[in-house]
């Protein structure tokens, strides 16, 4: 995959240009890198270790998400 332009973004121009945007990217610490949409085998692989992981994690301080969420992470800035 390539990475769109060279220059770096910041968080509030990726979600700008993520709100026209035909396909699905990510960003990486001011890059924005393109990435691929699942198949339904890897959306029920998905589902099924987000399920186990909910059931094992509860009344525990976490959270699972089974996909299509952004998140911030401050400390690698992704």
């Amino acid at each position: 995959m390539q990475v769109l332009e060279q220059r770096l973004y910041s968080p509030e121009e990726y979600l700008q240009l993520e709100e026209a945007a035909e396909f699905k990217s990510e960003y990486r610490n001011g890059k924005i890198v393109p990435i691929t949409g699942g198949s339904t085998n890897h959306n029920q692989i998905a589902l099924n270790i987000s399920a186990a992981l909910k059931f094992e994690l509860k009344g525990k301080p976490y959270r699972t998400f089974v996909g299509d969420v952004r998140l911030w992470l401050p400390k690698v800035r992704l």
